[in-house]
């Protein structure tokens, strides 16, 4: 489902932005889930827990501004679509440092921002929602790929690293952890980048020679005889997403 947040630190201004991006949901038939934020730190807590497709964010705000807040966003989620609505022209430049997809003058204009929907759910990545089915030693888990961060392979079971800092391991089976992962590395976010680990590019947050780093700080190291050929496939993926 189509997941989007909306931060406002000022309760009409807020109200309003809900009001009319419902209105747009509404007249084109489409399912989402809105969900509304009057504090920076309200919504940099909730997607520690989950992400969204889409943000529409104040710029003036206290404690952390809408630039903050965006670059931040920017770091966690590299698919995310940011929409600036604010009052003030004059942080319009320093905005595109979050690679927002439009930056909105208040009072906003209801065609303006239905447009910049329109726009940002044609590039948000929904494909996020697809998941995979782990069987554990006990259970059977449904993963959305969107969640994990790295796969890892240790003696005959994947460790599959979540952005919440949850593991869930596979049981034990024969087959190569290249075989294994075939379903995930379809998804063009997923990067084997050593016999062991494959890496969701959505969620890199540092790139080196030898290693990636993810969201949760966990180190996914790349092999030596690999790294040209990782660096032009997470610089392509890189290239793709305009960042």
């Amino acid at each position: 489902m189509l997941r989007i947040a909306v931060c406002d630190d000022m309760q009409d201004e807020l109200q309003s932005l809900v009001l009319l991006t419902n209105q747009y949901l509404s007249a084109n038939s489409l399912v989402a889930e809105v969900t509304q934020f009057s504090h920076p730190d309200e919504l940099l807590t909730a997607i520690e827990a989950e992400s969204f497709h889409i943000y529409i964010l104040d710029i003036v705000m206290p404690m952390m501004s809408g630039l903050k807040l965006g670059k931040e966003i920017r770091r966690l989620d590299r698919e995310a679509q940011i929409i600036y609505a604010t009052t003030e022209p004059q942080y319009a430049l320093q905005a595109y440092a979050a690679s927002p997809i439009n930056y909105l003058i208040k009072p906003i204009e209801k065609q303006q921002l239905f447009d910049t929907l329109t726009l940002a759910i044609s590039k948000a990545d929904l494909a996020e929602e697809q998941t995979i089915a782990v069987k554990t030693a006990d259970s059977l888990r449904v993963i959305r790929l969107s969640d994990i961060a790295c796969c890892e392979y240790r003696g005959h079971v994947v460790v599959f690293s979540l952005t919440n800092g949850e593991d869930v391991l596979s049981r034990t089976f024969r087959e190569s952890f290249s075989d294994y992962c075939a379903s995930v590395l379809k998804d063009r976010c997923f990067l084997q980048c050593h016999t062991s680990f494959v890496v969701n590019m959505r969620r890199v947050e540092r790139f080196s020679k030898d290693s990636f780093m993810v969201r949760g700080g966990k180190t996914v190291p790349i092999a030596a005889k690999q790294y040209p050929a990782v660096r032009d496939a997470y610089m392509d993926y890189l290239m793709e997403r305009g960042d």
